[in-house]
């Protein structure tokens, strides 16, 4: 069941233990449970994002306001961005914050393009300005690649583009972190990378137009899940997964500046599934649901098939995959069936990072 292929490296709790890490979009689903990992190893961890958009938060019920320091300021803020480092003088920098959805990059095109590119272009400006800085892991999506919807799994070597304008954006952050790569933190033997990951699935996700979160709230009120484009394909993943290889590459990258590069984080491409598989493995896990399957998404193009190879993160930083898809549906549907029934998020994080780290 837990699906593991081969030990994997874990994050060094003996490295992180004192770092100074910032992270940017630290209250976001992604972003608090990195911020866990990292206080959980003993980093002192300091977090800059707008507040907590949805009610609830994985922020808010895990109480990690007590833990991080937190500079609720927009990324597209330069000035204030670089008071934060001048202040903070970080050692590592995870950069997560993003406007980090399809669907609404269509409502606000313009947003979605200035916080994906000038906040990327505005962190890693702070981040050159800072001596401090030895080690930059700037996280994009698995949707930056150039998709000819051919199946195939993508490269970190194939062409980049997008359609969206979230895509789009990612991709043109990427170019400025490639920019910045090579005229800058190369020659000054800092790490820059891109980390390139999968769609992710876990407990503590209350954001809109995500298939899981959009099932439990159905579910909780005896509503029907509408799935749209049940046949389109992603990369799903348990979001320790992707958040074990951030932390992995940008210790990498700290002890290694000269190794910095792009890496893909996602499942075996032969495990890809479809939206439909997993609306159906999330029912059964969470006990209870009805699914209204629809075809097509409107007037908005979203991409049908998306795949990516893992072959480099293996290679290169001994990251492979560790829950399978059941498995990590499974703990996913725990976590919500559990949280409301009145279980502290605190406990169900711990819960899932000690299993995750005990099967390996």
């Amino acid at each position: 069941m837990e699906g593991m292929v081969i030990d994997s490296l874990m994050p060094n709790p003996n490295f992180w233990r004192g770092k100074n890490v910032l992270v940017t979009g630290h209250s976001g689903f992604k972003g608090a449970w990195l911020c866990f990992w990292l206080l959980r190893m003993g980093a002192k961890v300091t977090g800059v994002s707008l507040p907590p958009v949805t009610l609830p938060n994985l922020f808010d019920l895990a109480g990690l306001e007590s833990h991080v320091k937190s500079h609720w300021v927009d990324v597209r803020s330069e000035e204030e961005i670089q008071k934060i480092f001048d202040h903070t003088q970080p050692d590592i920098v995870l950069h997560l914050a993003a406007q980090a959805l399809v669907r609404p990059s269509y409502a606000e095109p313009a947003s979605t393009f200035s916080t994906n590119i000038l906040g990327t272009l505005n962190v890693l400006e702070a981040s050159r300005k800072t001596h401090s800085v030895r080690s930059i892991v700037a996280v994009t999506t698995d949707k930056v690649y150039k998709n000819h919807e051919g199946g195939l799994a993508f490269r970190e070597s194939d062409p980049l583009g997008g359609h969206d304008p979230y895509s789009a954006s990612k991709a043109g952050a990427e170019m400025v972190i490639a920019s910045y790569r090579k005229s800058f933190f190369g020659p000054a033997g800092v790490g820059l990378a891109a980390a390139r990951a999968g769609n992710v699935i876990g407990g503590g996700d209350w954001s809109v137009d995500r298939i899981l979160p959009d099932a439990v709230r159905a579910w909780s009120g005896s509503i029907a899940l509408a799935v749209r484009n049940p046949r389109a394909t992603r990369p799903w993943q348990h979001v320790l997964e992707p958040l074990n290889g951030y932390l992995g590459l940008a210790q990498k990258i700290f002890e290694s500046p000269k190794s910095a590069c792009d890496f893909n984080f996602g499942p075996d491409p032969q495990k890809v599934a479809t939206v439909q598989q997993v609306a159906t493995l999330a029912r059964a896990a969470f006990g209870r649901g009805d699914i209204s399957w629809e075809e097509g998404t409107g007037d908005l193009h979203e991409a049908l098939a998306l795949t990516l190879d893992n072959s480099k993160a293996k290679v290169q930083l001994g990251h492979y995959p560790v829950w399978e898809l059941e498995t990590a549906i499974a703990r996913t549907m725990e976590w919500y069936r559990l949280q409301l029934e009145g279980r502290n998020a605190t406990d169900l994080c711990e819960g899932d990072v000690h299993f995750y780290l005990s099967v390996t």
